[in-house]
């Protein structure tokens, strides 16, 4: 019995061997490193996200408050040259109206509009007096 046994199992084995397919060469293995274990294994495990959430919520604090100061920024910017444009009409609306002024107010000008208006009004043929008082006078 051990014979006839013998011979079935050597059988066995040699319909498994001729079953067996060549196996190719096992590839190169990677090295276990930073982007390695970034691709194959993940990144960050959920405990460590978990210990650093309250650096992440953190950070994003500082990147929305950057944000917000950035807006602001820009919009006084805004506000400035609004008010810059407006201070130089005004500027150049007071230099105008103080040429009109200044030319109104000369004594030929004055003279045209007095005889245009017929007011009665006519021009003094002396000169100004100087009015003086003594210190004793009142």
């Amino acid at each position: 019995m051990t014979n006839r046994l013998r011979t079935e199992v050597q059988e066995e084995e040699e319909a498994e061997r001729e079953l067996i397919v060549e196996e190719k060469p096992k590839k190169k293995e990677i090295p276990d490193n930073v982007f390695t274990q970034f691709f194959s294994k993940g990144f960050i495990s959920t405990e460590a996200a978990t210990n650093a959430l309250p650096f992440v919520l953190y950070v994003a604090l500082l990147g929305m408050l950057y944000i917000g100061n950035r807006h602001l920024a820009e919009k006084n910017i805004h506000d400035i040259d609004k008010i810059t444009k407006e201070v130089k009409e005004l500027s150049w609306d007071y230099k105008s109206t103080k040429a009109d002024l200044a030319f109104k107010s000369t004594l030929s000008e004055v003279k045209r509009r007095a005889d245009t208006l017929s007011l009665g009004i006519k021009e003094s043929m002396q000169p100004p007096q100087k009015i003086t008082m003594k210190e004793g006078e009142q």
